[in-house]
């Protein structure tokens, strides 16, 4: 070959092979990248904000069921751990989701946690996101479900309860017709009435009480309260039913004990507990209210020397309408309302009460609230 031709030979060549080398690895680089995005998909723009601003549990998954995004509820509601989900429920629902290419809603009650038995009632929609994603939503409903747990097993208890003295009044109204010309059974019969009357009408307070306390408003108006002042309108409310059983109220407050909430609500509290102790002395005995402050709190303690309470029941006596000694509540007008009472209104003011009993020396109820002046704001607790 003629050496003149040698040159552009060898230039041709150059350019053939260079350019065939960048044609390669443009299109590795794209074939890379292809293959990065099924390793490591990426979600839709947008979705990840939306799920972020949504009241509700979002999680976005891949074709293999892996978590690419979730909000913080999907996490502390113990439905994603590792970027997986946690239950087979929901495994189940994506499948099928992507298996008919169309949204479905699912009712589920799952466990809150590996550990307890707590559970969470979801109402979870999955839909499908793009062609390769689906999309889950699940909305907390267990508060509902407690709600209207509760709605009816209160409503079961008031047509128990209110049955006794509505039955009993139209009994005694029956006796007092028959018994017209007998001046002495009418009075008798009439006391019976009147007794049967007070009872009902205590039942019926108490029921509007509760509800009031339950009202997610029950502190719209809260504001600094003086303990003593509490204990003090507490204390002289019973002193006439403690003098009729020869009970001595002794009450200690500490003047400087300052609590944030709603005085008229703290004094009711603090009266069923009085009251509560009144009601299962021995008559000549002493009923203790004192007062003091610890780590940021407010401790009311009210003590008797009563009967106690058995230890198989404690757990249980803040339950509504339940009742340690019935025959005794009852015979005294008990409904069995007034200590469930007290925890609403403890609960309500950010707080807890205990109690601490032995049979054959007595009980102590304990409420704790924070002090105002360690809160710059009302302190709203937990409602049942």
């Amino acid at each position: 070959m003629d050496a003149a031709w040698l040159v552009p030979a060898a230039l041709g060549f150059g350019l053939v092979v260079g350019v065939g080398g960048s044609a390669a690895v443009v299109v590795a680089h794209a074939r890379g990248q292809r293959a990065a995005a099924v390793v490591t998909p990426t979600v839709p723009d947008g979705v990840e904000e939306v799920i972020d601003a949504l009241e509700t549990a979002g999680i976005v998954l891949d074709s293999s069921n892996n978590v690419v995004s979730c909000s913080t509820a999907a996490v502390a509601l113990g439905l994603v751990w590792n970027h997986a989900l946690v239950h087979q429920e929901l495994v189940s629902l994506v499948d099928r989701v992507r298996t008919e290419g169309s949204a479905a809603n699912e009712e589920m009650q799952l466990p809150r946690g590996p550990f307890g038995e707590a559970t969470v009632h979801l109402l979870v929609r999955a839909a499908p996101l793009g062609s390769r994603f689906v999309l889950v939503l699940a909305d907390d409903r267990t508060e509902a479900h407690r709600l209207e747990d509760v709605r009816r097993d209160f409503v079961a208890n008031i047509s128990h309860e209110l049955k006794t003295p509505i039955g009993a009044i139209g009994l005694l109204a029956e006796a007092l017709e028959s018994a017209a010309d007998e001046p002495d059974e009418v009075r008798r019969f009439a006391g019976r009435l009147t007794i049967e009357a007070e009872r009902l009408r205590s039942l019926t307070h108490e029921i509007i009480e509760l509800s009031r306390l339950q009202a997610a408003d029950a502190l719209e108006h809260a504001d600094r309260v003086q303990v003593d002042s509490v204990v003090a309108k507490a204390a002289d409310a019973n002193r006439v039913a403690a003098e009729s059983h020869r009970i001595t109220i002794v009450a200690q407050a500490d003047p400087t004990a300052v609590v944030w909430g709603d005085e008229s609500m703290l004094v009711t509290a603090v009266h069923n507990l009085i009251a509560n102790a009144i009601q299962y002395s021995p008559d000549g005995t002493r009923v203790g209210v004192g007062v003091t402050r610890r780590d940021g709190a407010i401790e009311i303690a009210v003590t008797d020397q009563g009967v106690g309470i058995p230890e198989s029941e404690r757990d249980r006596v803040f339950e509504r309408f339940f009742r340690v000694d019935s025959a005794r509540s009852r015979q005294t007008g008990g409904t069995g309302l007034g200590l469930s009472i007290v925890k609403h209104v403890v609960q309500n003011h950010g707080g807890d009460v205990r109690v601490w009993s032995q049979q054959g020396r007595g009980s102590t109820f304990t409420i704790r609230l924070p002090e105002a002046s360690s809160a710059a704001a009302p302190s709203r607790g937990a409602r049942l």
